[in-house]
Order: C-alpha cells, then sequence, then structure tokens
C-alpha cells in the first residue's frame, strides 16, 4: 500500500523524507516534486530498482533513466572527461531546468537502460528534491507517468497512474510548470542542444557561444 506525505506541512514533510529515504535504500520506488514535473525515483545503483521504475512507466531500456543529484560535487565520482564549457554550464544553471548528457565513469556499477556509455544528470532547482537527493545520493528518476502519458504537474496525476507501484509519494502541490528541462550533450568536443526546453538556445549560447542545435 503507498504512502503519501504533504511535504508543505512540517512534520509530514519530516516524515515523509525519512520514510522516502528508507524506501529507496530498500530498492522501492518514490514519487518527489521537482521544478519541472513530478518524478518517479529508484537508487541509480540498483538495477533491480530501475529496471522496476522503467517498468512501471511501461518504458523500454531504449529510454534510459536521467540521473538527479543534490550537488554539483557528485560529478566528480559520476562523469569523466567533463570539459570546461560543462563547468561553465552547471555554474550557470544548475540547480535547475538543464539536463547535460556526459560520459560516466566506466567503473560505475549501475544499469540505467542502453546508455552507450553515457549519463544525463541534472540538478533539480526544488527544496523537497535535494532534500531527499542529499539524503540518499544519486537517484535515477523519470517523469512521473506511463509512457505516452502526460507527465504530471501534481501527485494526484502520478498517483492515479502508477497507483501501488510506488512506495512512498511526497505531495509538494503543483510543480511550478510542466516546460521539461533543456538537454545538452557534453561528451562531444562542442556542446550539442538536443532538446530546447526551460533554456532556449540563446540563453545557453550567452554561456557557451559555439552551442550547437541538433538536427
Amino acid at each position: 500500500m503507498a504512502r503519501r506525505y504533504d511535504t508543505n506541512d512540517a512534520t509530514d514533510r519530516v516524515t515523509g523524507l525519512r520514510e522516502a529515504a528508507s524506501a529507496v535504500r530498500r530498492g522501492e520506488l518514490v514519487v518527489l516534486p521537482t521544478d519541472t514535473v513530478y518524478g518517479i525515483g529508484a537508487d541509480a545503483f540498483s538495477s533491480e530498482a530501475v529496471a522496476d521504475l522503467l517498468a512501471a512507466k511501461g518504458r523500454g531500456r531504449n529510454m534510459p533513466t536521467p540521473v538527479l543529484i543534490g550537488s554539483p560535487n557528485t560529478l566528480h565520482g559520476l562523469v569523466t572527461d567533463f570539459s570546461e564549457q560543462a563547468w561553465e554550464l552547471v555554474d550557470a544553471f544548475w540547480p535547475g531546468a538543464l539536463t547535460l548528457v556526459a560520459k560516466h565513469q566506466p567503473s560505475l556499477q549501475w544499469d540505467l537502460g542502453d546508455t552507450r556509455g553515457t549519463v544525463a544528470v541534472r540538478m533539480p532547482l526544488h527544496p523537497v528534491a535535494i532534500e531527499l537527493l542529499t539524503e540518499v545520493g544519486p537517484m535515477a528518476v523519470s517523469s512521473a507517468n506511463l509512457t505516452g502519458h502526460p507527465a504530471p504537474e501534481d501527485c494526484d496525476a502520478a498517483q492515479e497512474m502508477l497507483g501501488d507501484s510506488v512506495s512512498v509519494y511526497l505531495d509538494g502541490g503543483p510543480t511550478p510548470g510542466n516546460v521539461p528541462s533543456s538537454i545538452v550533450d557534453v561528451s562531444r568536443r562542442v556542446p550539442v542542444l538536443l532538446r530546447a526546453g526551460a533554456l532556449s538556445a540563446e540563453e545557453l549560447r550567452k554561456v557557451v557561444p559555439d552551442l550547437e542545435v541538433a538536427n
């Protein structure tokens, strides 16, 4: 039976974050608010939990799960060949709606799907998400919807779709908006905008002028 906590209530927030952290450590799924839409998350280093996440969404391994982190410092243990331009993007737009695709450390024991040696990583601008990520470390997080359905902007919509496949729901009220993060591939010599979302190519080029846009 899924449990749900109102993170706008001080007492519920403390209990909910504690229960969510425990669930993640047990390899279970949680739903959490972010600065874009609600996400469904699991321990990034538990291949079974990530497989359960993909199954809950009805999503295949061909669409690997992004990873959310609570601090830019966490990148040092996750990625390699991270360029000066990539760090400049982090400094300018994190925490926020920018996802960076980078080469992950080959030594990492994780299975996020068919990643081809890269990971899509982001630090969200949401206090509840940051608090949970700080407690449990990197989480595999995807939008909390069934594949093909709209990404949820409130906890009700997420719970209606995912039900008891999730152990803990953290209800932070409506998210600020449903515009997805922009995705920039920094695994190449020149950064490439793969998806324009909350940040436009023009905004990103103020930091990395040679940014290219994928066709």
